[in-house]
């Protein structure tokens, strides 16, 4: 019987950083603290293109206060547009939010959230684009930075940015559409919906590709439409009818050719297939189930190993961590985040030959979490490199050795049968 109880080592050291302080902090994975995309559309100023600048807010991420009505919250937001080299400042828009929900329960829901955008004419060009956002109460900051390339929309055939489309409706006879700024599509059932604009100096017959790759660059879908296109803007929604997405990560793109089948311009988009209460790492289910070695038991592996497909998988994936939620009541599973926050750490710091979460060092990590001191005796003379990870509230020790003098630190002190037992 594996048991679960709460061991957090804490401890500062100026000599010794690396996994004894730093494992702490970067264990626990974070959601996104805000989202953002970057998008080119044709400008009215043919020179220019029209760059669109969406920024996504979730309402946990923002401090609201109470008020006599309900609750409200005030964000700032400011977009900084750099030449490629980040030295001169192209261009830089600030503006103020405010948000307001009826009761408590709905501050702290992530899936509620607030949507702004605003819109840039650049030249096309290289740049590198800074987007802050300040929560007005707590004063945090979160920052997000990316180059980008403003593409030049002037010419015989173009396609603009495309955007993911969360939800679409009709408001006085005009589409509205509400785009999935987070890219993640697991919970769009009805296909892949898409917006994008194609420009065109006449008036033609063209053909529009769609295909959808995973990360391994594999062909998941792939279709296509003739579309006859009239001068200047078309506006086009597009629904990708494929079928739901494994967990993982996808590129779409979008393609015109003409009627000789030469592409005439081609946009892609990398989007995520990503479960609600995953922990944001966690992007292989495959893998993510050969990883649960150091926290289930043989037949629970088993078991969830042998569903007949990805889908049985999941579910038993899921189930598997739902009976170990500390606190059910709320969205955030801490002991899956925990695990798997180890497991990201691991692979950071402890990668070789081979996965870091496979390494001995990463085992232990993983088990144990970050020791509370390290001794490190890397050139000891007639020594091999070794370590000495010392775990003050267990009595314990381990020693891993370098021997091949490559960094693959095996470890020399066995886990014991009370020592293999993950602990959060």
């Amino acid at each position: 019987m594996k048991i679960f109880f709460l061991v957090l080592f804490i401890y500062s050291s100026a000599c010794f950083a690396q996994v004894e302080t730093l494992g702490t902090k970067s264990a626990r994975l974070q959601q996104p603290s805000f989202y953002h995309d970057i998008l080119n559309f044709a400008s009215t100023d043919t020179s220019q293109t029209r760059v669109d600048v969406f920024v996504q807010v979730p309402y946990p991420e923002i401090k609201f206060v109470k008020t006599d009505t309900g609750f409200i919250a005030n964000y700032t937001v400011t977009v900084s547009i750099f030449d490629e080299k980040k030295e001169k400042l192209a261009l830089e828009k600030l503006w103020s939010a405010k948000v307001e929900a009826s009761d408590y329960t709905q501050t702290v829901l992530r899936n509620n959230y607030d949507l702004s955008l605003k819109s840039f004419n650049l030249k096309p060009d290289k740049y590198f684009f800074r987007v802050a956002v300040e929560d007005n109460e707590s004063k945090k900051i979160y920052l997000a930075e990316n180059s980008f390339i403003v593409r030049n929309l002037n010419k015989k055939s173009a396609l603009s940015d495309f955007i993911i489309v969360s939800s679409q409706s009709s408001v006085a006879g005009a589409n509205k559409i509400t785009p999935n700024i987070s890219r993640n599509v697991a919970t769009q059932k009805n296909g892949l919906p898409l917006f994008y604009e194609l420009y065109s100096d006449s008036t033609l017959n063209e053909q529009i590709n769609y295909v959808i790759l995973n990360k391994n660059k594999d062909t998941v879908f792939s279709a296509n439409e003739k579309r006859s296109v009239k001068k200047g803007r078309n506006q086009i929604f597009y629904t990708i009818k494929a079928e739901a997405l494994p967990m993982g990560e996808y590129t779409v793109y979008v393609s015109v050719k003409n009627e000789k089948g030469e592409t005439l311009d081609n946009v892609g988009k990398n989007f995520v297939s990503q479960w609600t209460g995953v922990p944001t790492n966690i992007k292989d289910l495959d893998k993510a189930i050969e990883q649960l070695i150091y926290i289930a038991k043989g037949s629970e592996l088993k078991y969830i190993k042998e569903g007949k497909d990805n889908t049985e998988k999941a579910k038993r994936f899921m189930e598997f961590w739902k009976k170990k939620d500390p606190s059910p009541a709320t969205e955030e599973n801490e002991l899956f985040n925990e695990y798997y926050g180890r497991i990201a750490f691991a692979n950071e710091k402890f990668t070789r030959y081979t996965e870091g979460w496979r390494t001995d060092m990463g085992m232990v990590y993983i088990i144990l979490g970050p020791p509370t001191n390290v001794d490190r005796h890397p050139f000891d003379y007639n020594s091999k490199p070794y370590e000495i990870w010392q775990y003050y509230e267990l009595s314990k020790q381990y020693i891993f050795v370098d021997y091949n003098g490559f960094g693959d630190y095996r470890l020399i002190t066995p886990l014991t049968d009370t020592d293999y037992r993950f602990r959060n």
